[in-house]
């Protein structure tokens, strides 16, 4: 029993190892400054700051890669939430979506940081600062003007 259980143990450290050896891709695409959410949509600053800190990491291709995101296997799943939140909305692409996708994106939006699914639990827990509260929430909720979210079109 205790030699299955030390070599399940040299395996695992083993395989810790060899993972650092297969880092995911931390990059971030160029921006296009023009492109952004906060160029095309003209939101107030308020709902652009806090857009800024709890949104942009996953949200954006502005990411601020933190040093745990150096070690597998952890760097593997930063990586893979960053690349999902991107697929799912990227502010830094908002001149891609038309009207009515940037008015669904603004919904998505509101429903779930009122629903408490965004930020994540697990960036939360890291970044406390990430926590939104019931102001914040009014406030990404708060409509932008009508031809505000397409203007640059």
């Amino acid at each position: 029993m205790r030699i299955t259980i030390r070599l399940i143990l040299i395996a695992i450290v083993l395989l810790l190892i060899l993972g650092q050896f297969l880092p995911p891709d931390l990059s971030n695409p160029p921006i296009n400054p023009a492109a952004t959410f906060e160029a095309v949509a003209k939101p107030s600053p308020a709902m652009a700051a806090i857009l800024q800190r709890a949104c942009h990491d996953c949200h954006s291709n502005n990411t601020v890669w933190p040093w745990y995101s150096r070690f597998a296997p952890v760097s593997w799943l930063v990586a893979d939430d960053v690349k999902k939140g991107r697929a799912h909305l990227n502010l830094s692409e908002w001149a891609n979506y038309g009207p009515e996708m940037s008015a669904e994106k603004l919904r998505g939006i509101c429903s779930e940081a009122r629903g408490g699914e965004m930020p994540l639990w697990q960036y939360r827990l890291l970044h406390p600062e990430a926590k939104l509260s019931t102001e914040d929430i009014n406030t990404l909720c708060a409509p932008i003007p009508t031809g505000a979210a397409t203007a640059a079109r």
